[in-house]
């Protein structure tokens, strides 16, 4: 079978390597543009939690409280269930409850001589979570330390209150569920959309991916070329951060998407809901077609000149003879 033929079935996808950081998947039967939606919407739209606020209460360390601020932003937390959490624009609370953020706790403070290392593992987080995973630092090293946040000399210390909450990778980079997300549907350039640029050998200054190219099927020497074929196929290689699994990821980004797609159908078509989808309504101006909204026949009106104007059906006649959109109303000019 043709790889690029559309007409080959229905949506396939097949892993070819998974594990709990790490996703290698290809989608068969597909069209580009659905394609790079989703591999947009994973890298922007996936909802997870971050640390957005932090109130400093003491900071004797010789790093500013801005910059500690930031790393703080740059932990990954665990998202799993994150829809658990109301987004803070949703919440009717004033600044965080219970509801909208997870309340994480940082305070060290160094009382030997050697240098004190505060790491990830040293955030407590606080009770009243939807659930008993979501905000936990996500550790992962072998010695269970977690990212490094500061370092303290004799003496010195560190308290702050670290509000995590709902947010996506399109308004701040720490929202981002993933480290990278590849994506290729040409491994062997058969659709010959790229012209590279090399010195004295294409094939050795632009490596192929082996094993995509060979599932793709290695183009043979004096085969015709397809000016109409397409692509169906896309491998993608979709890596966490640690707050959602891939497959985490690529469900959520599913999950996004048939939303984004449902929204626009509410509004088009006017409706309370869409196909059951979270319930999108659509938006329309209780002010037109006498109140009835979009959707409802064209009233018309009366313009200052005299007569009634309708543009959908009843047209009007001018003095050069009656216009094409049909008969009605007679418009003076």
């Amino acid at each position: 079978m043709d790889p690029y033929d559309m007409e080959g079935g229905a949506i396939n996808v097949r892993f070819l390597n998974a594990d709990s950081t790490r996703a290698n998947f290809l989608i068969q039967n597909f069209d580009l543009a659905t394609a790079n939606s989703l591999r947009r919407v994973m890298l922007a739209e996936v909802p997870t939690i971050a640390i957005d606020v932090v109130e400093v209460l003491d900071n004797t360390s010789v790093l500013a409280d801005e910059f500690i601020c930031h790393r703080l932003g740059l932990i990954p937390l665990n998202s799993t269930n994150v829809d658990d959490l109301l987004a803070s624009r949703d919440c009717d609370c004033d600044g965080y409850c219970e509801l909208c953020s997870v309340v994480l706790m940082l305070d060290a403070k160094c009382t030997g001589n050697d240098i004190m290392k505060v790491y990830a593992r040293d955030l407590v987080v606080s009770e009243g979570r939807p659930n008993e995973e979501i905000g936990l630092p996500v550790i992962t090293d072998p010695d269970g330390l977690g990212s490094i946040i500061v370092k303290l000399r004799r003496g010195q210390s560190i308290k702050m209150k670290c509000v995590a909450k709902k947010g996506i990778a399109k308004e701040h980079a720490k929202w981002a569920p993933s480290a990278a997300i590849g994506f290729e549907y040409d491994p062997n350039n058969k659709l010959r959309h790229l012209d590279y640029w090399f010195e004295e050998d294409p094939i050795k200054e632009w490596p192929k991916n082996e094993e995509n190219a060979n599932i793709d099927g290695i183009p043979q020497e004096g085969e015709p070329f397809d000016y109409d074929a397409v692509p169906t196929r896309f491998f993608f290689d979709v890596e966490t951060v640690g707050g959602l699994e891939p497959d985490q990821i690529v469900l959520q980004g599913i999950k996004v998407l048939q939303r984004k797609l449902a929204g626009i159908i509410g509004d088009l078509t006017g409706t309370e809901e869409t196909n059951g989808v979270d319930g999108y309504g659509g938006g329309q101006s209780p002010q037109m077609n006498g109140g009835q909204g979009y959707g409802a026949p064209e009233q018309g009106y009366t313009t200052p000149y005299g007569n009634t104007s309708t543009w959908g059906g009843g047209g009007g006649t001018t003095p050069y003879g009656a216009t094409p959109y049909g008969g009605g109303g007679g418009n003076p000019w």
